[in-house]
């Protein structure tokens, strides 16, 4: 009888021993598991990051982007080309965005020209012309081209359309 209980409790050990094996690969794998849903949402949600990190990411990234300056050109109102059919009229408000305060400065001088350029192309466009945003790209893309003639050798970055109206 003696020899059985040791074999009895060999046997209930054996099954004891082997239950927490596998309870410690399972609060292993678990607590690896939460690490690393940890780090992933630490480095890339940003749960970790402080504000001053988040500043600092900001203002580094906002002196990446060149500043540029507006000018602002007076409003356009212009007879379209209608071949004499009804008349159709043409109001348009304008910016010119420029690179720094010097490009600004260099191209005041040279404003009617700029104006008048864009008079003498405004009135040859038909309403056709203008129709969706194709006619509207090409007539941003028209207007920039003329205008970097006229205030040569100053360049302007892009025009910007403030108001755009044709009746």
């Amino acid at each position: 009888m003696a020899a059985e209980v040791e074999t009895e409790g060999a046997e209930g050990a054996a099954p004891a021993k082997g239950g927490r094996k596998r309870l410690f690969i399972i609060i292993g794998a678990a607590l690896i598991a939460v690490l690393l849903i940890g780090g992933v949402l630490y480095f890339v949600v940003g749960i970790g990051k402080s504000k001053d990190a988040a500043n600092t990411a900001s203002a580094s990234g906002a002196a990446a982007v060149p500043d540029s300056f507006i000018f602002n050109l007076p409003e356009l109102t212009v007879n379209l080309n209608t071949g004499g059919q009804t008349q159709s009229f043409m109001k348009v408000t304008v910016a010119l965005e420029v690179a720094d305060q010097a490009t600004m400065t260099q191209i005041q001088p040279r404003i009617a020209k700029v104006i008048d350029a864009f008079q003498v192309y405004l009135r040859e466009l038909r309403p056709s012309d203008l129709q969706g945003s194709a006619g509207i790209y090409r007539l941003k893309e028209e207007l920039l081209r003329r205008v970097n003639i006229a205030v040569a050798p100053a360049q302007v970055q892009a025009i910007l359309f403030k108001e755009i109206l044709v009746q």
